[in-house]
């Protein structure tokens, strides 16, 4: 018999055993229900579920999955202040591992903080050794410096070199995209596509990314390239061409190249389209100049109730309407945002109305919109300034920028730039000087404030400090700097260092533009450069293909026209492709001073022809034609045809026909013209001009009227040279005391007539002639009364 068993009971569980049981169900509790609260994005509730009720350190795998929400819901600052925390102020801080640095290198990156990532960086490589080297990682690296490194030309390219350290074992299509975006965002197409090629050599598939990033570089380059991507589009399959993003990029591309043609037949083979499919083919007529088809597309979607407008299609539209100055389509979208929108208007779109207003002349109503926009940021103040100076408001603008700062704006660049240019039209030395001041204390630099400086001291008459300005930025100078510097020679009268400047520019090794040539055949008169130097620039301007420049044409046939060279003027008007209104305008004026009044005419019915509208300048120019070569009732008719184009005569228009008239010897019918004027012939040139014409004719019972009208504007205006011709006239008339008391005015209202000159050409070198007396003790001036007398 065997002997009775005993059942045995199982041990009694340890306390501690079981606390441990315990903890782990709570942590596996609390794991849960953290990764459902970032799951469902209550992600502050994950937080603090993840800092207070879990034991420290916290677990790796959930401070990464809280990461991990914070990056993905474009919360890149929470998720920064996340990983300081655990990492410094943790105690003990949890074990980082490669996907927290990566979340965090990606945080870094996409809130613009290089200094924050740079140091991720370092804590990354101090712990290289104890962690895998993995893709993911290296490719949030290359992802940092791509967003927020700056590339210098001729500096160290970090992403490159980031690149290349790569294994080719960890080196994916990511890694790729990465390094075109990089390429394209630092203005280097070329090797974006040359990348591009040798990803396709080593065997890499590339993804929908890869033609959305490498697309924008195909824009500038070989005209081919666009239609090489497309067709590897078409290759790749129906889910690659027909990826919004991709579509959108595709249409991008051919806009940027100007082969409109070809985006819309991308936009039209797209088999969905979303609202940035639209946005981007309306954009590429708006920059193709094409503002009618971009109004119809904005019209479609208008009667479109599958893809409702937003901000940026209203944005393309009324950039289409600024563009094209049509202030009637422009109000009409006004209007309508007015009524679609029954909240408040955003920014962006009040700023781009303000503008559009501004364009078409209607200054006044683009403030009274910003004046009414419940929100101004700096781009409003900056826009409303600018367009006060461009419409010849400076003295308003200036009174603005005050106001702005007032309303707690700091000016940045854009509002220098207008400052400096209302300091430059208004002529203001110290308005200038103040803002360059302002410049150098903040520290503010932007590309092309050198110009605006030098042009801003030339135009009010410091071409010394003009020079300073240029010679202090030496070797950095670029083609800007030169056409501003030698804009402000030419426009000081400094002819000949004008032209020097031109020259030293191509020693310097920087390619003259078509700005720069025109703005250098202007020193080319026959008292600074002469025609043989605005020869030798017409040579330069062929062998470069910059003579079919409609400006640099246009300057070229002012330059020979001034030179007395008509026919040379005629030969490169006549060889141009593309004729402005100011270029008929120009050759009009030559052929006019040159006594060809007939063919002055001419050009001026053939421009209509050829659907030009001639301005009041075109008109100033043939009526002036017609003065000098005596056709009277020719330049009276064109005066009366000035209303049925829509244009309003001006002083200079009344003071051509009042010279028109007199050099006719129909003194009494310009002195009725004149009377006829009422108000607007209150101009002191228009009734000096009259009274010359009397002095000459003796007409001194009108001269005498005239006089006394001229003396009653002059007292307001101060204008030596009519003081001296009414001098004149008192002395011819026996009237000395008249004449001397005007004299005596004269002096102590401190007025001068500057001498008139005019310069000869003596072997070579210009030799001006200032009216001397023989009296008066200049160089030359022997040699020069002896000429004169005959004796030589």
């Amino acid at each position: 018999m065997a002997p009775p068993q005993c059942a045995v009971s199982p041990p009694p569980a340890s306390p501690i055993n079981a606390a441990n049981a315990k903890s782990r169900t709570q942590l596996a509790v609390a794991a849960t229900q953290v990764k459902k609260l970032c799951k469902q994005g209550r992600l502050e509730h994950a937080r603090r579920l993840l800092l207070d009720a879990l034991p420290r350190p916290p677990p790796t795998l959930l401070c990464n999955v809280l990461l991990i929400a914070y990056v993905s819901g474009a919360l890149p600052d929470h998720a920064l202040r996340l990983y300081a925390l655990l990492n410094h102020a943790a105690r003990p801080p949890p074990r980082s591992d490669h996907y927290t640095y990566s979340c965090a290198l990606t945080a870094c990156a996409r809130s613009r903080r290089l200094r924050h990532g740079r140091s991720v960086h370092a804590h990354l490589l101090r712990r290289a050794r104890s962690l895998p080297d993995t893709a993911v990682l290296r490719n949030s690296l290359l992802n940092l410096y791509a967003s927020c490194a700056r590339y210098r030309h001729g500096g160290v390219d970090v992403v490159r070199r980031l690149f290349d350290a790569m294994p080719n074992s960890k080196r994916n299509v990511v890694s790729w995209n990465t390094l075109f975006s990089w390429y394209v965002k630092t203005g280097r197409p070329e090797e974006a596509l040359e990348m591009f090629v040798r990803m396709l050599e080593d065997g890499v598939r590339p993804t929908p990314v890869s033609f959305v990033n490498v697309c924008p570089a195909a824009g500038s380059g070989d005209p081919s390239w666009p239609f090489v991507l497309y067709s590897l589009l078409i290759k790749h399959g129906v889910e690659y061409v027909h990826d919004l993003f991709v579509v959108s990029s595709t249409i991008g591309m051919f806009s940027e190249t100007g082969d409109v043609q070809s985006a819309r037949m991308v936009f039209e083979h797209a088999a969905k389209k979303n609202i940035e499919v639209w946005n981007t083919m309306i954009t590429g007529y708006v920059q193709n100049g094409r503002f009618p088809e971009a109004i119809d597309l904005f019209i479609q979607i208008l009667g479109s109730k599958a893809v409702p407008p937003d901000v940026v299609t209203f944005l393309s539209a009324v950039t289409a309407a600024s563009q094209s100055q049509d202030g009637r389509l422009g109000q009409q979208l006004h209007c309508y945002l007015m009524k679609g929108m029954r909240s408040k208007l955003p920014v962006i779109l009040g700023n781009a109305l303000a503008v559009m207003y501004s364009r078409c002349g209607n200054v006044q109503t683009a403030f009274e919109l910003f004046d009414r926009l419940p929100e101004k940021d700096i781009v409003s103040w900056n826009t409303m300034v600018t367009a006060f100076v461009q419409n010849d408001f400076d003295f308003e603008g200036l009174l603005l920028i005050y106001q702005m700062q007032k309303s707690g704006f700091v000016p940045d660049t854009v509002t220098l730039t207008a400052v400096l240019s209302a300091a430059s039209n208004t002529g203001d030395l110290q308005i200038g000087k103040q803002s360059h001041g302002y410049l150098i204390r903040h520290g503010i630099e932007g590309e092309g404030l050198e110009s605006y400086l030098i042009d801003m001291y030339s135009k009010s008459g410091r071409i010394d400090m003009a020079q300073k300005v240029f010679d202090s930025y030496g070797t950095g100078r670029d083609e800007v700097t030169w056409n501003a510097m030698i804009a402000g020679y030419t426009q000081s009268g400094q002819s000949e260092q004008a032209v020097l400047a031109f020259r030293a520019m191509i020693q310097a090794g920087v390619e003259p533009t078509s700005v720069t040539l025109a703005s250098v055949l202007p020193a080319c008169d026959p008292v600074g450069g002469g025609v043989c130097a605005g020869k030798q620039i017409h040579s330069f301007a062929l062998r470069h293909s910059l003579d079919t420049n409609v400006f640099v044409g246009t300057a070229l046939v002012d330059m020979y026209s001034k030179c007395g060279e008509i026919s040379a003027a005629e030969n490169v008007f006549g060889g141009m492709t593309d004729k402005s209104t100011v270029t008929y305008t120009t050759m009009i004026s030559g052929l006019g001073q040159h006594g060809f009044g007939e063919r002055a005419l001419s050009l001026f019915y053939l421009m209509q022809d050829k659907g030009l509208k001639p301005d009041a300048v075109t008109f100033l120019a043939t009526i002036s034609a017609c003065n000098y070569s005596g056709l009277v009732d020719k330049g009276l008719s064109l005066y009366r045809s000035m209303e049925t184009f829509g244009l309003s005569a001006t002083p200079q228009h009344h003071c051509c026909i009042v010279d028109l008239l007199a050099k006719a010897w129909r003194v009494d019918e310009a002195y009725d013209f004149v009377e006829s004027l009422g108000e607007d012939g209150n101009f002191i040139a228009i009734w000096g001009s009259l009274l010359a014409s009397c002095k000459a004719q003796g007409k001194m019972e009108l001269a005498a009227w005239a006089t006394e009208k001229v003396l009653n504007i002059e007292k307001q205006y101060g204008h030596a040279g009519y003081n001296v011709l009414l001098s004149q006239l008192f002395a011819a008339e026996g009237n000395w005391s008249g004449a001397d008391s005007l004299r005596k005015e004269m002096r102590l209202r401190r007025l001068m007539k500057k001498a008139g000159s005019s310069w000869i050409e003596v072997q070579s070198p210009a030799l001006q002639d200032r009216s001397i007396e023989r009296t008066q003790n200049y160089p030359e001036n022997g040699n020069i009364l002896l000429m004169h007398d005959g004796d030589i």
